[in-house]
């Protein structure tokens, strides 16, 4: 027998983040339909130096400009724009999106996603200015968490919104991480963590957690948020910063761990206490049960 899934309701119940809201599911029911004729890398770089596919190109145009024709938004930035671009007539939200996170996973047919963070600032700008988070897990199924820093929400998305549809269902309400945590997913080379890395993450397998790690950001949090446990792309000793970026990936995803429970870190102290010194600022980042990211910082310390 089908489970029988509750009505949605709005998103978060502010109208004007809401439409945002609205724009994201919408265009990545589009979005996860072009995915198969869009595998290819283009020529040229994003601003952080990764290759590029035609997929990150066509996601990322089509988010900014329907994002953009809405009133209350007044910037749109992206992991693949080198500055954010401005609404002709300024709102008061600011956007940045990661358009298609992990899409390296294209070729292998792996998870990917879409990061949106809603502030109240133009980015870069801290975390503490995020009003809004949602992301979009292409998988299986193509499913939405929304937070609006309060409470966490998911919703299967069946398509764009029409006549009498509006294009989802809720599956969970009241999204929060298990106590009982059971994965971990730590990113980079093990030989290029630096020595309290190494350590937290023996501590962590000491309790039996199960590594769950897919190369898809957004994929191996959701693993988190459904089983319990801790996620980390960690500093790496040639690069100390990591490799997420601040304001598209560690502070929107962040916001929506904290509202399910969880704690978000940097390895020493509140991720929300960075001030990001250019838009594309990458962070180290630990996200999960808030007992397991006090470990890894006691460790790292």
């Amino acid at each position: 027998m089908s489970q029988q899934l509750p009505p949605s309701a709005d998103w978060i119940g502010h109208p004007t983040v809401d439409a945002v809201f609205d724009v994201v599911r919408d265009t990545a029911a589009e979005v996860r339909e072009a995915l198969p004729e869009r595998r290819a890398y283009v020529e040229g770089h994003n601003p952080s130096g990764e290759k590029v596919r035609a997929a990150d190109e066509y996601a990322d145009e089509l988010f900014c400009e329907r994002l953009l024709a809405l009133d209350s938004v007044g910037s749109y930035a992206s992991e693949e724009r080198q500055s954010a671009r401005e609404a002709d007539d300024g709102g008061e939200y600011h956007l940045a999106l990661d358009p298609l996170d992990g899409s390296s996973n294209l070729t292998s047919n792996n998870p990917m996603g879409t990061i949106v963070s809603v502030y109240d600032e133009p980015v870069p700008t801290g975390g503490d200015h995020l009003v809004a988070a949602a992301f979009v897990l292409y998988g299986p199924n193509t499913t939405m968490v929304v937070s609006d820093g309060d409470s966490v929400d998911e919703y299967l998305i069946e398509g764009a919104a029409d006549e009498g549809d509006d294009g989802r269902k809720l599956l969970r309400e009241d999204l929060t991480l298990p106590d009982d945590p059971t994965v971990y997913a730590f990113g980079g080379r093990r030989p290029d963590w630096t020595d309290g890395v190494t350590a937290a993450v023996e501590d962590l397998e000491a309790d039996r957690l199960k590594l769950r790690y897919g190369g898809a950001f957004i994929a191996d949090v959701m693993q988190v948020l459904t089983h319990g446990g801790v996620f980390a792309y960690p500093e790496l000793t040639d690069s100390p910063e990591g490799k997420l970026r601040y304001c598209f990936e560690c502070a929107p995803v962040g916001f929506v761990v904290e509202a399910a429970g969880g704690r978000a870190s940097d390895g020493y102290g509140d991720l929300f206490g960075t001030d990001p010194d250019r838009l594309h600022a990458r962070s180290p980042v630990y996200l999960g049960n808030e007992e397991l990211v006090d470990r890894v910082e006691a460790t790292l310390s």
